[in-house]
This record gives structure tokens, sequence and C-alpha cells, in this order.
């Protein structure tokens, strides 16, 4: 693919003869595995045996990923790597994880409810949404994004509907149950709410959005974020992927391209832009302790683009960016944020099974750990 930028501004529309090859709607024109045909820094590291899980509850500072190119998340040691697995449905996405130990998980099935402690899944919530037969793969139908109220009370998930716009739908974590259901975007990457809890805001990919839906009332109110324009649509590589909710005064940031970030007021819907240094297309967010944003490069989709890193950007807005290995997709931060971890799943070709480990105060290089099949979503436990 080639593309080239005049000033800084990439095109909102790549060649047409890539745009008429990702007919999908979608960042990639194709979903198929990695193949033995990949390069060498997209390749995993050698698979490490499992480590034996230690009796009774699983360790502060677990991972939990979801593995989106199976049917189970795993437990991974920051260190040793994967040493348990629990089976929660097809093509797990995005996870998040109440203060109970809980993770909630979506998968093209349902919502898996998790025991992280002691490794099980309890129950799967189906969705009220028709979604389609169940498949894998980046445009599969199902649930995407994933996030918590503050209270851990309800469940947050956007559910992608083939074709169609996306469902955000509520789950009451007490009974399990499906309570609410409010149109969105298409394709909804990423779900976020509020600090307060009053409002969830899902990101959709596809329609250059995000809706925001007050969680009293469900009443939604869709919101333009697009940088570059929406030029190109469903062929166009330039929409939003992930969004963080900046806990200083409550506003979405959402990094596009390694160029600019859109800094979206959910108050007045008007979005500022910021400008970023990494000059890499640009997928998964979190936030650490102190403020200081973390976006996942996931590598060049023109010939012009750096590879694959993670932006470290702190709160002044002053940016270190940190290469990576091979294709990345979503990130977490440790409690006392001093540490990343990247997985390698990646909704696009090249992903590679394992999760890379970044020390944020940058006096060690990356490690790179064996972990997950097409790992995607990822929480610390």
């Amino acid at each position: 693919m080639s593309a080239r930028r005049a000033g800084g501004r990439k095109p909102a529309v790549l060649l047409a003869g890539v745009a008429a090859a990702a007919v999908l709607a979608g960042c990639a024109a194709t979903d198929a595995p990695a193949s033995s045909a990949a390069s060498p820094a997209a390749r995993a590291p050698a698979p490490s045996p499992t480590a034996t899980p230690e009796p009774g509850a699983t360790p502060d500072g677990t991972l939990l990923v979801a593995d989106f190119g199976g049917d189970t998340v795993s437990f991974v040691d920051p260190e040793r790597g994967t040493f348990d697995r629990v089976e929660v449905g097809t093509a797990p996405y995005g996870v998040a994880v109440g203060a109970d130990g809980r993770a909630w998980v979506a998968t093209a099935e349902g919502v898996a409810v998790v025991d992280t402690g002691k490794r099980t899944r309890p129950a799967l919530v189906p969705y009220e949404t028709r979604t389609g037969p169940v498949t894998t793969g980046e445009y599969r139908g199902g649930g995407m994004g994933i996030a918590m109220a503050p209270d851990g009370r309800h469940v947050y998930v956007g559910v992608n509907v083939p074709g169609g716009n996306g469902v955000l739908e509520v789950i009451d974590t007490g009974t399990r149950k499906v309570t609410g259901t409010a149109p969105v975007g298409r394709r909804p990457f990423d779900v976020d709410v509020s600090r307060d809890g009053s409002e969830a805001y899902a990101t959709g990919h596809d329609s250059f959005d995000v809706t925001s839906v007050r969680t009293d009332t469900l009443r939604t109110r869709r919101m333009e974020v697009a940088p570059y324009g929406t030029e190109g649509g469903l062929g166009s590589w330039l929409k939003p992927h992930y969004a963080v909710v900046r806990p200083s005064d409550g506003k979405l940031l959402l990094p596009f391209e390694g160029e600019r970030l859109a800094v979206l007021d959910p108050r007045t819907g008007e979005v500022a832009v910021e400008r970023m240094t990494a000059d890499t297309h640009q997928h998964g967010a979190a936030m650490a302790p102190d403020g200081t944003l973390l976006v996942v490069g996931t590598g060049p989709i023109a010939s012009d683009d750096e590879k694959a890193s993670l932006t470290i950007r702190k709160p002044d807005g002053t940016e270190r960016v940190v290469g990576l290995d091979g294709p990345h997709e979503d990130v977490a931060v440790s409690r006392d944020g001093r540490t990343a971890y990247v997985t390698g799943g990646f909704t696009r070709d090249g992903y590679w099974n394992g999760i890379t480990v970044v020390a944020l105060d940058g006096k060690t290089p990356p490690v790179r750990l064996a972990a997950g099949e097409r790992p995607l979503g990822i929480a610390v436990l």
C-alpha cells in the first residue's frame, strides 16, 4: 500500500484499488491468519511451556488476555507466561474486570462471566441483538468493546451487527441479564464510561463517531470524530478505534495515525486536535495512574509510516515513542503505573501470539513474552 502525505496530513482515501479490496468496513483488506510467510518481526517468540498454576487464588498482577484467535481467555504471569486458560466463547475481544474479581468478556456468542480467582466461567450472557451466525475474524458479529460502571452494577458492551449499525447492550451484573439496549455507530471497537457513571461512550469505527448513551434513560447522542474527514467511508483507514476518558476533565482522547490526538468534549460534542509524533497507524489506548496516555502503534499502512510502537504521552503533551517488534493491538498498565503490557493479537494480518512488556521509565528494553492465541483485549488483575 502506498499513500503519501502533504504537510503531515494523510489522505482520507488510500488508492482506489485498496479501497476496492477492502469492501468490508474496516482497517483491513483481509482477515486471514498469520502465515509462515510473515516477516520475522511479526512472528511469535518460541512458545514456552505452560507454567503450572499455583494453588489457591490467582496472584495479583496476573494478566487476563482475550484469545481472539480461539475461544479462551489466558491467565498470564507477566514474567513466565501463560499458566491457565478458561473457555469463554468464540473469538473473545474486549475484557472488563470488576472489583469483585469477576471478568466480563465480549465474545461472538455472548458476554462470558469469568471468576478470575477460581478460573472458571460460571455464566454466558446471550445478546438480545441478532448478529447472525457465530463466526470469527475482524468483522464477526457480537461483542467488541466492553466497560464496567464505576459502581460495578452494570456492564456495557458494544455489539457489532455485520452490515449495519451497532448496539450498546446493558447487563445487570447481579442478575446477569440484559436490561436495555441503545443504537450506536458501526463496529463499536471500544466502550468507555464517564467518571460519574452517567454516560457510556461507544466508539463507532466505521461511522467516524462516538455515541454518548445516558445510562439512566439510554438516550443517545452522536458525536462525529473525524480529524481527517470522512471521505472514503468504509474504505478509509483514518477512523477512530479506541478512546480513553481523561480523569482530569472527563474529555475523551482518541489517537489517529500517530499524528493527531482528537480531544472530544462529550458535553458539547466539540473536538480539538493536538499533535502526536509516532507517525504510524494507531489502535489501543490506556491511561496510567499519573495521567500518562499510552497508545499502541500497530505498524505501517502506507509506505512512509513508521513501524509499530508504544507512545508514552505525558499530561503536558510531551511524548516518548518506544519501538516495538511486529504488529500490536491493545495495551494495559500495571497498577503501580510502571509497566505497560501490549498485546500482539492485532485485528489485521500479521498478528503474533504474545505480549510485549514495556518498562515505562525506559531503563530496560521491551521484552516479548509468548502468551495467548492472537491475544487482543487485556486487563491486569
